[in-house]
Formats: C-alpha cells, structure tokens, sequence
C-alpha cells in the first residue's frame, strides 16, 4: 500500500495539468480552435497534398502548388514505420493548443522530479514553466512545430540526468525516447539549441567522474547516451535524412550565386547571411524584460485603455469614444529594436528572484551548470547586438549558421530559469532560520536594488526605436510621438512596481514561513500560486478566449475571390503570380504558385524573382491592356515559368486576374543553348533570354551537352502534356530532328528522374533552375517520376532502428536484473 501510496502526488499532479491546460484554453471544450496565423499560411500550403491524399490515399511527397514546385518534406509529410509519432500521438491527447500545455507541465514536472524536487514544488515549477511568456505567445503565431519542441527538452535532460547518476537503464529508456520525441517534433533549430545545454551537463559530469576517477562510470554513460542519439536518429532517419537533403536546395544553404541583384559582390557564409540571421536580435537592455514584462514597451499592439494619455489625445482630436476605444487598444508601446514583436518573452519576476536566491543559497554544484547554459544563450540572444560572439559562432560552430532568429536561442534560458527557481524554493525551506533570513535579504536587496537603479535611470533611455521616424514626418505625428513617448514611461514605471509588488508578497510569504506563522505546504502553495498568477495575467494580455474562432474558421481558412473563380475555369497547366503576396500562401490554397510562405523555400525559385522579375515588376504594368485584362508584353523569364495568370492588387485589397498570352506552357523545344560557365553567368543571362527559342547551360557543370548547341526545330515539332500529377509527368513528343525540350517544372534531381519510352535518361538544369531534356528524332513517350530514394533508405534504417531500441532495452533490463540478482545473492 505504501508503495502505491507514494504515486499519488504525480497522479494528482497528471490530472491537474489536464485540468489547468483544458481550463486556460477553455474554448476548445466548445469545439473553437485558436487562431494562428502560421498555421494558416501553412494550411495554404499543404492543401494540393491534402486533397491529393484524401482523392487517391497516397502520401505526396512533391508539392506543385508552391514556389514552382518542391517536396514537401517540411510540409507535414508522413514517413513509412513513423512509430514515434504515433507514441507522440498518444502522448498530447488533448485538443490543441492545450495539448502542447498540457506537455510543457509534464515533461517539466518529470525533469523537477528527477532532480529530487517535492512533488507539490515540482507542480508549480512545471507551471511557471508552461506558462512562461513566450512559451505561450508562440501559440498565437502558430508556432506549434517549436513549441513542440521546446515542450520536450525537459525530458531529454530529465534523461541525461539520470544516465549521469547511474540510473542506467531507466535513463536509457527515458533518453531515448526524449531524444526520438524531440526529433520528431520537426524544429531542428530548437533541437540544435537544447545541445549547447546538454554540453555544459556533459562537461560538468566528465569533469566530476574524472575527479573521482569513477572511469568505467564515465564511459558507461557515454556509451548509452551515444547509444541512445543514435536508436533516436535511426527511428527518424526518414525525416532526417529527407530534411538533410531538401536543405542543400533552400535559402537555408549556401547560395551559388556571389552577387547582388544589383551586380555587386556580396558576402556570403556557407549558409545564410549575417543580416538574415541576425534580423532578431534581442537588444541587449530590452533583456530586462524577462523581470519586468513591458519595460521595453511589451509588443506592437498594445492595449493601453481609457485612463490613458493615448486615449485622451485621441479624444481630443475629436474622435467619438468608440473610435478612442479602438485605437486605444492598438498602441504601438514597442521600443526595441526588433522588426516585429508580439509580446515581451517574460519569465516571471518572482522565478527570476527565486532563481536568483538559489544562486546564493543552493550547495549544488549543478546550478552553474543551468547558469552557463542561461548566460551563454542569453549572449548569443543579442545576436548583431554583440557582434563578437556571434560572428565566432557563425562561422566556426557547426550548423550554427543555419538558424535565423537568434533571439528565439532564449527558450534555454526559459527552460533554465525556472528550475534554478524551483530549487531554491525548496532550499529556503531545508535552511536554518539565520541563513533563510540571510539570503532572502540579499535576494532581495539585489532584486530591489535593481528596481531603484532602472527607476533613478530612467531618463536614460529615449522609449523611441527606428519606426518612430514615421511619426517625425509631421507636426501632428510629432505631437502624437511625445504622447507615445509618455504612454510608454507610464508602462515603464507601471511594471516595475508591478514587479515589485509580486516579489513583495513572495518575500512576505516566505517571511512568514521563516517565523513558523505557515506551515511549508502553505507557503509553497502562496508562493506558486502568486507565481503562475504572475504569469498567467501577462499571458492573458496576448493569448486568451478573444483569439479562438469557429472550427471553420481554421479548416476553411480561405475563401475564393471572383479572380480565383475566374483563373480556376482554366483547366490546363499553368502558374499563378500574386506580385504583392508572392511570400504569402492564400495563392497555394487555389493554384499553383510561384510563391508561398516558408521558413526553407527553394533558393533557387526565390533568387529568381527576387534578380529577375522583382525589379521590373513596373515594366509589367506598363504593358498591361486595361480593356481586355491582358498583358501585352511580359518577361521571358514569368513565360518560361509557364506563369499564365498574375493576380493584381488594387488600393481596396481586391485580386484581378490578369492574363498572360505569351506563356511558354508545360514544355517546348529550343532551337539553340548558350553556354555560360557559373551560376553568375547563368542568372545575367536571364535577362535577356529568349525562352522560346533558347535554353542557358552551365558548361561547367554539364560539359557533355557542350558538343552540341543547336539543333532544327521542324514547324511540326510538339510536346503534349497528356497526363499531369503533382508526382508525374507523362508526355508526348513529336520531332524530326535531335531535339532539345525544356520544361516548366524545377529541375530536383534527389527523386525526380526522367524516362523515353519507359528508359531511364539522364536530364538537366537549364534556365538556372529548370528541367532540359535531349529528345531524339520520332515520336516519343517522356514520363518524370518523382521517385525520392531517400524515403526508402530512411525506412529500411527507421525498422533496423526499431529493432535495435528493443534489443538496447531488453538487453538493459537483462543486465539490471543480473544486477539485482548478484547483490540478492551476497546478501546470503
């Protein structure tokens, strides 16, 4: 009984995250769902594969719905023996979002236990952690994939922990399995930053097993977390492998190109550019709102209410108070220098007291290692902001260069904070009353002292930022910025008292507690209360019931214009462009377009509008015949994309199909190739090529098409689209000569393979990114069959994978068992 009795508290734990997760997203007990931009851009994406699957029940792994065609491995594809994702399936069984809640409380709670915090501490660390700001506004941009992510870090350190403490077999489990769930959430980048953690645990661990020369331990452990990595990528191999291959074909890899649309030369890294990575940066000041929520102004549409100098300056420039309302509840308060931010990622004024007065009170040595990982990512977080660090670490740390966003390498510091502050709550308690009173008095001369300093300091700051030059244009903008400026003070001071009054009664809580006027239990339960009460209220300014919508809403996120009626009546092969949302997916909901919204777009599709078309975008219009809605003149460039229709977007946000006569279609022969020998040659030549007549090669990649660069082009010559699926092409060919076909379609040559008359051809990139074919004389069947290898290597290794967790653990457990039976059988 005793042994079933001291499952409880997790039982009751479990049950009250399903309880608090379900509550704080309520809505979706009535079946709403939240509103999430990203997701919906998403869901424009991957309509063509959903409705492909839902017609013929196959997995589509090639996308022609977006930026001219790509896979779709980072588009929610589904991968053969994905038995992971099942067990993830299983795991967040709630509706969304409270699903991801729901496991940010549980992986949080397991990781607090592991590190032998009390059940009731450990509940409320594994809210504080849920309910961490940012954690909870990334739901609102949609951003499920990450917080799928950072949702199982807990857990993989809860893992290496217990390997690391020779809790072998169990660690294994718990490793493996964390590592797998965590691959298979699909955000690399949040994978990548949780390693910079789990290195300081590797180091802090080896250095302590090397001092107490405990070797076969040290080695032990790095055997089975070896081990682990590798079953955990082995059951992702599909997704790993498929990814890997796909990001040597997006903006996430090095360009081919050394110039700049304008035709200087550019600086290039192996992957993106420094500016790109570095666009979020967080300022180094602006990190102090982790402590005070809107110190830096919170986000950019801010709702500062009716007792507010914004509101009365409205009112005073005769707006009625409905308008005064509503404007008053969009306030851009931001000052930071980000480009666009939602809401301040804030971690809680009291988690960060705690987390400070563990610093001073807690003996164990492993706080400095969540000190490091918080002051190493916290560095890296100011990204351009410190130029030094992160230039090192993007040129010399692998992959480092890969990510953008630097500031979201904070979620470390999100993860970190919070058990630092959960310890040292629990050891205020395990203190003697003179060393509570000492450093709850440091803790809070520091804390207070701080407050006092950013008080006396205010007129440091200017609480203006770059977009503030909008309003310098004008007098009236100008008088309307010195009452932004005051509005932004007024919040400035606002949180820092609010601040002050959480940890205030924190303090007093504890106080009490120190002179035995609660008990431990009811001091914890005040404490952890005003701490996620702390969190909770800012979260509630960002993410609450206003943000859920119908379930319709969601599923059927976009409705069709009367141009998106018109273009559809065409039922032959083209492409759409949408020139004012080319980066946006409401195109790929209807059509097949050129563009799309993703974080790894093809490069080479993007790098041609953005050299090619986007700075003669006002060549179209002149050339557009207002009567018949056509274009009378386009670039050779949209008609070798096949691009058939271009959506126009007039002053009232209305789409008008206009009609491009002059598009190549699906496929033609050219009578001549014009050698070029780099991939900067190739794309200068853009510019004035003749695609119905020519085709670009690179000689140096492709020296054996060099023998032969014309070739007779009879007036009876065809190519006919017969059949067209977004995972197949078949056509007919019909020429007298040796010709040359090009085709509108991306060359990929990772699974796209070409066949004449059902044998295997070799094909090639021309145009810099599209498919070229030699066609001999006669009439011929050519068939493309995206045939990716990659899937098939990825499951063969997935099932060997699977077989090798079984034979790991049961091997594990065999051995914990001998274990057990040899120390039984000395006892005798």
């Amino acid at each position: 009984m005793k042994k079933v009795y001291q499952y409880y508290p997790h039982i009751l734990a479990f049950l009250g995250f399903i309880l608090i997760a379900l509550l704080y997203f309520s809505p979706v007990l009535q079946g709403k769902k939240l509103y999430q931009s990203d997701i919906v851009q998403y869901m424009g994406m991957a309509k063509a594969q959903t409705d492909f699957k839902a017609e013929t029940g196959e997995e589509l792994y090639w996308t022609d719905h977006a930026f001219l065609g790509m896979p779709t491995y980072q588009l929610g594809a589904h991968y053969p023996y994905n038995y992971i994702k099942k067990l993830d399936q299983a795991i967040r069984f709630l509706p969304r979002p409270a699903d991801y809640l729901f496991l940010y409380f549980l992986s949080f709670y397991i990781l607090l236990i592991t590190l032998r915090i009390h059940p009731l501490k450990a509940f409320f660390g594994a809210l504080a952690f849920g309910f961490s700001t940012y954690l909870i506004i990334i739901f609102g941009a949609g951003h499920n994939a990450k917080a799928h992510a950072i949702a199982y870090m807990p857990l993989v350190v809860a893992g290496v922990l217990l390997v690391f403490r020779k809790r072998y077999v169990i660690g294994a489990l718990v490793t493996t399995l964390a590592v797998a769930l965590e691959i298979q959430a699909n955000h690399f980048q949040m994978t990548y930053y949780l390693l910079f953690l789990l290195a300081f645990f590797g180091v802090y661990y080896s250095i302590k097993a090397i001092r107490a020369k405990t070797y076969n331990h040290l080695f032990l452990s790095w055997g089975i977390l070896l081990g682990s990595a590798i079953v955990a990528l082995g059951v992702n191999a599909t997704s790993l492998l498929a990814t890997a291959e796909f990001s040597t074909f997006s903006i996430r890899h090095k360009s081919e190109l050394t110039m700049q649309p304008d035709g200087s030369a550019k600086q290039t890294t192996s992957a993106m550019d420094y500016d790109y990575i570095t666009e979020y940066s967080y300022g180094i000041a602006e990190s102090l709102n982790l402590i005070f929520p809107r110190l830096f102004g919170g986000g950019m549409s801010e709702d500062v209410g009716i007792d507010s100098p914004v509101y009365q300056y409205v009112i005073n420039q005769g707006a009625s108070t409905e308008e005064a309302q509503k404007f008053a509840s969009n306030v851009p308060l931001y000052w930071g220098d980000q480009p666009i931010v939602e809401a301040p990622a804030y971690l809680g004024a009291i988690v960060f007291f705690l987390a400070v007065f563990c610093l001073f009170a807690d003996r164990r040595k492993i706080k400095y290692v969540f000190l490091a990982g918080i002051v190493l990512t916290l560095l890296l977080s100011w990204g351009k902001n410190l130029t030094g660090l992160t230039s090192f670490f993007i040129h010399y740390i692998p992959l480092y260069d890969k990510f953008r966003a630097v500031s979201s390498i904070q979620v470390i510091v999100e993860l970190c904070m919070p058990i630092l502050a959960i310890m040292g709550l629990q050891t205020f308690f395990k203190l003697e009353a003179n060393d509570q009173k000492k450093y709850l008095l440091q803790t809070g001369l520091l804390f207070f002292g701080m407050v006092g300093l950013l008080w006396l300091g205010k007129d440091a700051f200017s609480f203006t930022s770059y977009r503030d030059q909008f309003y310098a244009q004008t007098d009236q903008g100008r008088v309307f910025l010195s009452v932004l400026i005051k509005q932004r003070q007024e919040v400035y001071t606002a949180d820092l008292l609010r601040s002050s009054l959480f940890v205030g009664l924190v303090i007093g809580a504890l106080f009490l507690a120190h002179k035995k006027y609660v008990s431990t239990i009811m001091a914890t339960v005040l404490v952890g209360g005003l701490m996620v009460a702390d969190l909770v209220l800012i979260d509630k300014r960002y993410v609450n019931n206003d943000n859920f919508v119908a379930a319709y809403m969601m599923e059927v996120p976009f409705q069709k214009s009367p141009a998106d009626e018109y273009i559809l009546q065409d039922k032959s092969h083209y492409r759409v462009y949408h020139p004012q949302g080319r980066l946006q997916a409401k195109t790929n909901y209807f059509h097949k377009s050129v563009g799309g919204y993703s974080a790894v777009r093809p490069q080479k599709a993007d790098e041609v509008f953005i050299y090619q078309v986007e700075p003669q975008l006002n060549t179209l219009i002149d050339h557009i015949n207002q009567t018949a809605m056509t274009l009378e003149k386009s670039l050779s460039v949209l008609d070798m994309l096949n691009v058939k229709y271009l959506l126009l977007q007039t002053q009232d946000n209305q789409d008008i199909p206009l009609l491009n006569t002059s598009a190549n279609g699906p496929a033609w022969f050219v009578e001549s190739m014009q050698m070029v020998h780099s991939p900067n040659e190739e794309m200068k030549a853009l510019a004035s090529l003749q695609a119905k007549k020519e085709a670009i090669v690179n000689a140096v990649k492709f020296p054996e098409l060099a023998a032969k660069s014309s070739f007779a082009v009879d007036a009876m010559a065809t190519i006919v689209l017969e059949n067209y699926q977004p995972n197949y092409l078949e056509y007919t060919t019909q020429n007298n000569q040796d010709g040359f076909a090009v085709f509108s379609e991306v060359f990929y040559n990772k699974g796209w393979n070409a066949y004449i008359d059902n044998q295997l051809v070799p094909h090639y990139e021309v145009n810099y990114l599209l498919r070229g074919l030699p066609i001999p004389p006669g009439k011929h069947r050519v068939e493309f069959k995206f045939e990716p290898q990659v899937i098939q290597i990825g499951s063969r290794i997935t099932i060997a994978s699977f077989v090798l967790l079984f034979l790991f653990l049961g091997g594990g457990f065999y051995w914990n068992k001998r274990k057990k039976q040899k120390k039984e059988a000395q006892e005798w």
